[in-house]
């Protein structure tokens, strides 16, 4: 198994913009049925050993979840009263698959009514319940997304564990389908001027996000990602790391392409360089108060022997 496979975007793109949506008519099940969590962190999926899941979900005297499993290739519903469904996760349109995951839950007695417009899809809005023109299933590049989102849920797993305030999980928000972490400074941020309910949830304290997207037909491919926000004076021309990362002004973050970091002689310590080297230098323009922010000891995580065989160094702490 190639563990850093590759994602030119070409390739898969059909597939993605299909598999973007079954995710997003998956994540608005628990957005409709989960208790509201602080910046939306109960609508999230969370990458598993076999693909994406929701994790459990309310419902009734009992719980629910859905899971996707892109070895197998098949989206499991189960109930923590001994139910299960099995749905096959192949080509066809996401209108049919719309529908099918709504018998389905229908069928475990699981009633639930979804907006089924796609969120944060510019380009083409049409209601999953219409939509018969994204029906493309690549199973292997279905398959090669997961296995890179296995190898940066864990990376981002590591950079999560080294910071001790308050810290988002390590999950996939489905509007974006990106896979993030966030950590908080522990002050609120200022308003944004304009901003509608989901941005003022989302960004009401000060933040430092670090993840991995699909990325865009421009890129040609996946990318990391890091930004903050808001963005203190001077971030855009920090100094980071590797040399391969820039500031993209389009987008207002940071960026490395996955091909740079599967290409590199040791892909998990670029990403931790990426990630580490943004942070700092967000914290310390934004004032964030690191001595209390931080762990004073790093430890080598055993997975950062990379897949070639070689060691990674061991990472100092962090400057206080």
């Amino acid at each position: 198994m190639d563990a850093w496979p590759e994602l030119p975007m070409e390739a898969w793109k059909d597939t993605l913009a299909t598999l973007h949506r079954y995710t997003q008519i998956i994540g608005k099940v628990r957005l409709e049925l989960a208790p509201m969590t602080n910046h939306w962190w109960q609508v999230v999926l969370y990458v598993t050993a076999r693909g994406l899941t929701t994790s459990p979900i309310p419902h009734g005297q009992g719980t629910f979840e859905i899971d996707f499993d892109f070895i197998d290739h098949e989206l499991f519903f189960r109930t923590s009263d001994g139910l299960e469904r099995v749905l096959a996760l192949e080509a066809r349109p996401v209108a049919e698959f719309y529908r099918d995951v709504m018998a389905t839950l229908r069928s475990l007695g699981i009633e639930v009514s979804i907006n089924d417009k796609p969120q944060e899809i510019a380009d083409d809005i049409t209601p999953f319940s219409e939509d018969r023109h994204h029906a493309s299933y690549d199973p292997e590049y279905a398959h090669r997304w997961w296995l890179a989102l296995v190898q940066a849920d864990s990376i981002l797993k590591e950079f999560r564990a080294r910071f001790t305030g308050k810290c988002s999980p390590v999950h996939v928000f489905w509007g974006g389908f990106d896979l993030a972490v966030t950590r908080f400074s522990g002050r609120p941020a200022p308003e944004r001027p304009g901003a509608d309910a989901v941005t003022r949830e989302a960004y009401g304290d000060e933040v430092i996000s670090a993840g991995f997207w699909p990325g865009t037909e421009q890129l040609g491919g996946p990318a990391f990602y890091c930004y903050a926000a808001p963005e203190p004076q001077g971030f855009s021309s920090a100094d980071i790391r590797p040399s391969t990362a820039w500031y993209d002004t389009g987008f207002k973050e940071y960026l490395l392409k996955y091909d740079d970091v599967r290409t590199a002689a040791n892909p998990r310590q670029t990403v931790l360089d990426f990630c580490q080297s943004i942070y700092e230098a967000g914290a310390n323009l934004g004032g964030w108060d690191r001595a209390r922010l931080e762990r004073p000891l790093i430890v080598p995580h055993p997975a950062a022997r990379d897949t070639r065989g070689t060691t990674a160094p061991e990472q100092p702490a962090p400057a206080q």
